[in-house]
């Protein structure tokens, strides 16, 4: 079985703190920088799988790092350099503590709920008469709250600034980014026969100016369709051909696990690790329309502490 990277344990120069998230390592270096790692862990309903995926760290920060640098002329974002390809390294901001989800379509969560009858999800209304993956008639937008530990939950605008999360004026421009960059996402998958059906952004402060953080526009953040035959399947109202994260909850359900309580974590075989890979693979390839190149994975963690030293040396 190919090797994948599940945990790191680095000391950095300069580096003063770490925090393990459930995909990614953040390694906070001197006062002003970062250095994420991105890992091949994957996790659903707020758990993280007890196996890793090979090369999907790799896929992660390679789509996250293309699309960062391909809308940095809509927003500042935090991404300095990628000495690695599962590194990432960059500006230290402030996080928002609310994650601007966006939704072009009706499915997962917003389907879920428009299926036991609710019309409106963070105070935003739904209209009446709609199938599962339907097209909104305009993107909406769903935030969350961005929860340290456990779950993420729904939040309404009106909540956020009743709160206090964030002024009303920085809240209208992380709308404004927000419907930009998924704008800009949703032509870039077009252009690779891909339709950006929903995501979410995370957003920091700096020097008093907002930054988008950490990933965008890759499979454990994003759901994508093909947009080849979406139609036929609508209208025969047939599940939709899909890269994202997706499936892996689905399989998760079908082996009785959705993160609640009592539920135990299935064991992941072998071949099911493998589909993960291909998909991910796959979706580097359909959504940047470049060839992936495999990195060397027998000894990751080697690899990134020599390709991070360039870094250091300046």
């Amino acid at each position: 079985m190919m090797k994948s990277l599940t945990k790191t344990d680095f000391n950095f120069p300069g580096q003063k703190d770490v925090y393990k998230g459930k995909v990614r390592d953040v390694y906070f270096i001197e006062d002003d920088y970062l250095l994420m790692v991105a890992s091949d862990r994957i996790s659903a309903f707020d758990h993280i799988l007890p196996a890793g995926i090979p090369f999907k760290g790799q896929v992660l920060n390679q789509v996250a790092t293309h699309f960062l640098k391909a809308t940095e002329d809509i927003v500042p974002n935090w991404l300095l350099e990628v000495p690695d390809p599962n590194v990432a390294y960059g500006y230290k901001c402030d996080p928002i503590r609310i994650e601007m989800v966006i939704r072009g379509y009706l499915t997962g969560h917003a389907w879920r709920e428009y299926k036991s009858g609710k019309r409106t999800l963070c105070g935003v209304e739904m209209p009446d008469g709609m199938n599962e993956n339907d097209q909104f008639p305009e993107p909406i937008i769903t935030p969350s709250t961005k929860a340290v530990e456990g779950h993420d939950e729904d939040i309404s605008r009106e909540e956020i600034l009743k709160q206090g999360i964030v002024s009303e004026e920085i809240y209208v421009q992380l709308e404004k980014y927000t419907r930009q960059l998924f704008q800009r996402g949703t032509e870039m998958a077009a252009d690779q026969g891909l339709i950006l059906v929903d995501t979410k952004y995370e957003f920091g402060m700096k020097d008093g100016e907002i930054m988008l953080m950490d990933e965008i526009h890759t499979p454990d953040s994003s759901r994508y369709f093909y947009a080849e035959g979406y139609e036929e399947r609508q209208k025969e109202k047939k599940q939709q051909r899909q890269l994202s994260k997706e499936f892996v909850r689905q399989w998760l359900i079908e082996n009785d696990f959705q993160g609640l309580e009592g539920q135990k974590m299935p064991e992941i075989p072998e071949d099911f690790i493998q589909l993960v890979t291909e998909r991910y693979i796959e979706l580097f390839e359909k959504i940047t329309g470049t060839q992936f190149q495999k990195a060397d994975i027998e000894d990751i963690e080697n690899r990134i502490q020599k390709n991070t030293e360039s870094i250091f040396s300046k």
